[in-house]
């Protein structure tokens, strides 16, 4: 993560022991710490876990350099990657509330004197620094309640017209975003590192003439902040409505990371509201196993995935596959069968039922039309209705 927020990574620290309340690693690998960041003559230190404000004032002061936590490394892998209105928004918002937890305890530390990196506070009365936050997150959330109210208009539009919806969903960097390339011929930004994606993107494509939406969405992470999740819930809900999730895997990956991965996208699949929606788990860069290993791996695996296809997005190896599987869990189409006298109203019918419908077969008669189409029953339904004041005749197949 370190390097996909743009650092060169040159030197590593672990212990394992029990936070210490005054540098959270005990002081003698505190010591430790500084010496190895003054002999590599690095800019910036980063914990894997979470730092009370306390332990990142007392590292920068012993290291002479500004102490960053995993909260904060994210938070800087997203600000690179967003390039939406709404993900900047969800960024700044999830950056606040951080802030805005650990106010209190920064504006007394900061009083005590500089030190690298800490926030440059001042003479910030608690208050005073508290209420600006507030203010700034106040201000935000109105921008973003705006941004979600045009989206779900765009939702209930979408649920009118009838068009079944697929989500995206996976561990970052996963393949999720080549996926929906593959599928929709589009060009989203793809890259090898994480959190590529932090805005939805959604795209119409036909999978045997059925008009389907398919939506990119961002990817989940171990131990992903709660800030974080509520941050991007309104992005996450397009997941929530949706159909059908077709959660991305990483075969590639070793047994275990394959296994932890999925666990923590259940999890968050569930954490969000989306657990009973049917899922599809698609094993994605088979071009990177041998298949002799693919086997073994889809064996071992079995007992923590739902119903599974295996491809390569990059190479669109057994896409069809896929989308044979996509279409059985949304067979819900109807088929059906009209005869209309021809005129500018039915015309205009024709017009609408090909912009809604998959039309199988159309044929003229005299003064009359035949449509044969596939459509969800709601859709069938208003085109029975019109059909009827018209002046023709319906019937389903």
């Amino acid at each position: 993560m370190a390097e996909a927020a743009g650092y060169e990574v040159v030197g590593e620290i672990e212990q394992i022991r029990e936070p210490h309340p005054r540098f959270h690693v005990g002081s003698g690998k505190a010591r430790e710490l500084a010496d190895l960041a003054s002999k590599l003559n690095v800019d910036k230190i980063i914990f894997g876990n979470e730092l009370k404000p306390v332990q990142a004032y007392n590292l920068a002061k012993l290291t002479g350099v500004e102490v960053i936590d995993r909260f904060q490394l994210i938070l800087e892998i997203f600000m690179r990657h967003a390039s939406t209105k709404e993900a900047k928004l969800q960024i700044d918002l999830a950056r606040l509330r951080y802030e805005l937890a650990h106010a209190k305890e920064k504006v007394r530390l900061a009083k005590m004197g500089e030190q690298p990196g800490f926030l440059g506070l001042g003479k910030y009365e608690v208050d005073v620094y508290y209420e600006t936050i507030q203010r700034q997150i106040n201000t935000i959330q109105k921008k973003l309640k705006r941004i979600r109210r045009t989206r779900e208009l765009h939702r209930r539009r979408r649920r009118k017209i009838g068009l079944p919806s697929i989500s995206l969903a996976g561990y970052t960097n996963s393949g999720k975003s080549t996926l929906f390339n593959s599928l929709t011929d589009e060009c989203v930004k793809v890259d090898s590192g994480p959190f590529t994606t932090l805005s939805t993107t959604t795209r119409l494509i036909r999978l045997s003439g059925r008009r389907i939406l398919i939506t990119d969405t961002v990817g989940f992470i171990d131990n992903l902040p709660l800030t974080l999740i509520e941050a991007f819930r309104s992005t996450l809900e397009e997941t929530i409505f949706s159909d059908l999730i077709l959660l991305v895997v990483d075969i590639s990956d070793p047994e275990v990371e394959i296994e932890r991965k999925i666990s923590c996208c259940l999890d968050t699949i569930q954490q969000i509201g989306a657990g009973s929606i049917p899922t599809i788990t698609v094993l994605n860069k088979i071009d990177l196993v041998k298949p002799e290993d693919l086997e073994v791996k889809i064996e071992n695996l079995k007992w923590i995935m739902t119903d599974f296809v295996a491809i390569s997005a990059l190479h669109k190896i057994n896409l069809e596959s896929l989308k044979m599987k996509i279409e059985k869990y949304l067979g819900n189409y109807v088929r059906s069968m009209l005869r209309i006298p021809i005129r500018s109203e039915s015309m205009n019918l024709l017009s609408w039922i090909f912009e809604n419908a998959s039309v199988r077969k159309v044929t003229y008669e005299g003064s009359a039309f035949n449509v044969l189409f596939e459509s969800p029953p709601q859709i069938a339904e208003k085109i029975r209705s019109r059909v009827i004041e018209l002046g023709g005749t319906f019937r389903q197949c």
